[in-house]
């Protein structure tokens, strides 16, 4: 199948996509819950064996009467070997540091004081020394958020235990566990401290979480190299052929047999899936076959109506011109110059919002219903040879009128109105004046329908151009002539502009309609 080009997502990306944002998202939680255990559990026993460490020291320490040492500023002769005791500790234990610490001032973090330190025997063997009891704590050696934690531990007679998780730019991440030292009258006098370097343990959760996303990245690409083939064979293939389909169908709309062509095709592929897939398939397939067969009917429907409509409009002239003894070929000839007139506005892009395919069309099919009035016109006045009595041409003059109401009478009895809607216009005002000096409501300018300033110009020129009981056919010349005097006044200058400027064309209507007419030009 071939490869279209989408402006959006194609299925395919989305639901890689989707699956891959799925998979990530699950693992990501998985991995990152599984991490929180993990790292919850690891800390948690590193801080219950600081404690214990500690606790232990703490024991050792107060066998030696340790916080009177410090409360008296003063090491006694067992300061040494309670050192090498806490060394032991430090020896045969994970931890990093042993020491113990006062303030020399309480209230003043910075005056932090070393009380003892250990060593273990690698350590001294490596030029590491000793630290005295009253050795200041080097700048920087605690960070002021811990040194306050243990201000406060010091200040509330803190007795038992406690680990806090703590960072510095030297050490990197270090978990420090402290105990408040108590002299013998059971005053706080300092704090024994250990430390577990812990860096490596966020070293080895790196290393963990790497290798989770390495694994999860290659599960990830292959499970979605596998959904995408099943969902390209089962979901895609289907759905763009239907879609394909769909869209020719509608592409198509208009033209009978590539619909059917259409609809044939989308039937050949034979979808089979037992699914929403299937039935999508089988309904948009059922829809085109049903919709080609329904437009097919209203189409022959609507041939039908059309010719019935327009041989009902051709039937009513053709009484108009069968009483009217006057007006031979009369509705062929106006019908074509209508024609020419809209055309050569068109051209010129006079009201070219207006001139619409549609427009033009329903306008030359109702021209024919200009004079329709005239039905309603008393045979002693139409058919009257000498000049009419001004009675007698209001009568006729209501031939407009009459015709307005007749095709009215049709708009609201029958289906079609847009249709008929120009053929009112133009009964009913093709008798009025630019100038407004016309009849019947004395309109003027622009407020004169369009198709009646048309049908204006086409229809005084016919009369001009054919024989008539009181006159003869006028030549081409003159007739022309006369209908440009007419510009402005009677007529709408740009509907006489396109008449004259399409002569040829009138012309050849002229002599093809009225084969008895005599050009004197030519």
């Amino acid at each position: 199948m071939k490869v279209k080009r989408y402006k959006g997502l194609s299925i395919k990306v989305i639901t890689a996509l989707y699956s891959a944002v799925t998979i990530l998202v699950l693992t990501v939680m998985v991995v990152f819950g599984g991490y929180r255990l993990f790292e919850k559990n690891v800390n948690k026993n590193y801080e219950k064996y600081a404690t214990t460490v500690l606790d232990y020291a703490y024991t050792v320490s107060s066998e030696y009467a340790f916080g009177d040492m410090i409360s008296a500023r003063e090491m006694t002769e067992g300061y040494e070997r309670m050192r090498e005791d806490l060394n032991k500790i430090k020896e045969n234990s994970d931890i990093e540091y042993l020491y113990a610490i006062y303030f020399d001032d309480i209230d003043d973090i910075h005056s932090l004081t070393y009380a003892i330190n250990t060593k273990t025997a690698e350590e001294l063997a490596g030029g590491s020394k000793y630290t005295y009891l009253g050795t200041p704590c080097e700048s920087g050696s605690f960070e002021d958020e811990t040194i306050l934690i243990l201000q406060e531990a010091v200040r509330n007679r803190q007795a038992e235990s406690a680990v806090i998780d703590g960072y510095s730019d030297e050490y990197g991440h270090m978990l420090n566990g402290y105990r408040v030292i108590f002299d013998s009258a059971g005053n706080p006098a300092g704090l024994l401290c250990v430390e577990i370097d812990i860096n490596d343990i966020n070293i080895e959760l790196n290393r963990y979480i790497r290798s989770i996303v390495i694994v999860v990245a290659v599960f990830t690409l292959v499970a979605i190299t596998i959904l995408l083939a099943k969902i390209e064979r089962s979901v895609i293939y289907p759905i763009t052929g239907v879609t394909e389909a769909a869209k020719d169908f509608i592409k198509n709309i208009g033209d009978q047999d590539a619909m059917d062509e259409s609809a044939e095709r989308l039937e050949r592929m034979n979808i089979q899936s037992k699914n929403e897939i299937g039935d999508l398939y089988k309904t948009v397939s059922k829809m085109e076959t049903d919709i080609a067969g329904q437009l097919r009917d209203i189409r022959r429907y609507n041939e039908n109506i059309l010719k019935m409509q327009n041989g009902l409009m051709v039937l009513m002239a053709d009484m108009v011109e069968v009483r009217d003894s006057d007006t031979g070929a009369h509705i062929q000839k106006t019908a074509a110059y209508v024609k020419i007139i809209l055309e050569g506005l068109r051209r010129k892009n006079y009201y070219k919002d207006l001139l619409t395919p549609r427009y033009m069309d329903g306008v030359v099919k109702s021209a024919p219903l200009h004079d329709v009035g005239k039905l309603t016109i008393p045979d002693a006045v139409l058919n009257k040879t000498e000049k009419l009595t001004d009675e007698e041409y209001e009568i006729m003059k209501t031939h407009t009128t009459a015709g307005r109401e007749i095709i009215d009478k049709a708009i609201r009895d029958v289906e079609g109105e847009n249709y008929l809607r120009e053929a009112r216009n133009m009964a009913a005002y093709h008798h009025e004046r630019w100038d407004g000096k016309g009849y019947p409501e004395g309109l003027k300018g622009e407020e004169i329908p369009l198709s009646a300033r048309v049908m204006a110009v086409a229809d005084v020129f016919d009369a001009l151009t054919s024989p008539r009981i009181y006159k003869p056919a006028f030549p081409l010349s003159k007739a022309v002539k006369m209908i440009e005097e007419g510009k402005g006044l009677q007529f709408d200058p740009k509907c006489v502009e396109a008449l004259v400027d399409s002569l040829p064309e009138v012309r050849e209507v002229l002599m093809r309609l009225n084969p008895d007419y005599k050009d004197f030009d030519v």
